[in-house]
């Protein structure tokens, strides 16, 4: 039996997920240890391996074969747009992407021409704009605090992850427009889900369990 192989996207997520493998079974130990310098870990009884990654790159791991599975939010699989397979929608890290800006331009957006968006995610801006409202953009790609886009006079509005919406009332931003819902997801290599169908599905099956177990 091969080793099938994990990527996890670094921070909550892995935790989460980590959680939901630990309580199917798999023995994450060795991953939890915050003082590890390894880029590998190995579950020998259930020949999996897992790799903490970033989760920008999670997509492409599974998509080219380097990981079987991966565990990875819906805001990087809209953004990098790879080709596998979405299987469970895991519901934790739940938050929307949204456009935000000044609260005087809630309803207006479809008035301004050439709007300038900033955005972390260009891909989800412009189809979102450009190929849903049909709305000509100037888009701006900006790597950290979107939130000074509106503000310093560099674009009319942001398009960003809202979890809370503290930091957009701290700077006198607001929600416009919520684009689509975002959750973490458990996402398969097509190639993988032919070759080991039966032991994927098995525990694609088991994160559904744990997800309908705790909405109730």
């Amino acid at each position: 039996m091969r080793y099938l192989t994990v990527a996890l996207a670094k921070g909550r997520l892995a935790e989460l997920a980590m959680d939901i493998f630990t309580s199917i079974g798999m023995d994450c130990s060795e991953m939890k240890d915050k003082s590890t310098r390894k880029l590998i870990f190995t579950d020998e009884e259930h020949k999996m391996k897992f790799i903490l990654v970033k989760a920008t790159d999670v997509p492409t791991y599974v998509e080219y074969g380097a990981a079987d599975i991966g565990i990875v939010g819906k805001d990087t699989l809209l953004e990098e747009s790879r080709n596998l397979y979405e299987m469970v929608d895991l519901e934790f890290g739940a938050c929307n992407m949204c456009v935000c800006g000044r609260p005087e331009l809630k309803g207006r957006l479809g008035e301004i021409t050439d709007l300038k968006v900033a955005s972390k995610y260009p891909n989800i801006a412009r189809r979102y704009f450009q190929e849903t409202k049909g709305q000509t953009i100037e888009l701006i790609k900006l790597n950290g605090s979107v939130e000074l886009g509106p503000l310093v006079g560099l674009s009319d509005v942001i398009v960003d992850i809202v979890e809370t919406g503290s930091t957009l009332r701290e700077n006198g931003l607001e929600v416009l427009e919520v684009i689509c819902p975002l959750s973490a997801r458990f996402v398969v290599n097509k190639v993988s889900m032919k070759m080991e169908r039966e032991r994927i599905m098995e525990m694609v099956n088991a994160f559904i369990e744990k997800t309908e177990d705790k909405d109730q």
